[in-house]
């Protein structure tokens, strides 16, 4: 749960990564201005190698002409995570055969207790065409910073901690670009509408 304004920082980037990416991809003429020749993108994302929830290595790469959802969240998460994850579950059953382009994969930002087995039953709550990544510390702060995630541990009263987190859903291309993003309280229908209109 996002508790600290230091979790607004991976909004504010996004969006201006994201605008910036739109003007630059502008093309158009602009009164005063003149004719805009440019090109790039957003730098949000990037390759990884993680673990699954089998245990197998999965890589960014091994989802390529195919579009995927990201989302980072923990499995201890008391709200935020399972709520979200659970929307992106609806609005892949309520876009029928074309949900088989998308493939959902939940990146932990708990690699200490969300190993694969616990994993693995997390995702079952969710349905077979989840895919959970883990891996070390080390991997997953590389993976945190390359998709702008805020994520910190947090104590909870009483011992052990949560983790204070961004919350935002990636729609990574058939090319491993960023397409779009998406809050965490947007409803089901509206999330399968978009995703429809973006694959």
């Amino acid at each position: 749960m996002i508790k600290t304004k230091e979790a607004l920082i991976p909004y504010l980037l996004l969006v201006a990564a994201l605008v910036g990416g739109l003007l630059w991809h502008a093309s158009e003429t602009v009164p005063g201005l003149g004719r805009t020749i440019t090109t790039g993108t957003a730098n949000v994302g990037g390759p990884f190698t993680l673990t699954d929830q089998d245990g197998k290595k999965r890589s960014l790469s091994d989802f390529r002409g195919k579009y995927v959802l990201i989302y980072f969240g923990y499995s201890f998460c008391p709200d935020v995570c399972p709520t979200t994850l659970g929307v992106v579950a609806q609005a892949l059953d309520d876009l029928g055969a074309d949900a088989s382009r998308i493939v959902p994969v939940f990146i932990t930002i708990d690699p200490e207790r969300d190993t694969p087995s616990v994993l693995k039953t997390y995702m079952a709550a969710f349905g077979p065409r989840f895919v959970g990544l883990t891996g070390s510390p080390k991997d997953i702060a590389a993976v945190e910073k390359a998709y702008r995630v805020y994520a910190k541990k947090s104590p909870i009263k009483g011992g052990g901690y949560g983790v204070d987190h961004s919350s935002v859903l990636y729609l990574m291309g058939p090319d491993g670009r960023l397409v779009s993003f998406y809050d965490e309280l947007i409803p089901p229908k509206d999330l399968a509408k978009d995703l429809k209109a973006k694959i």
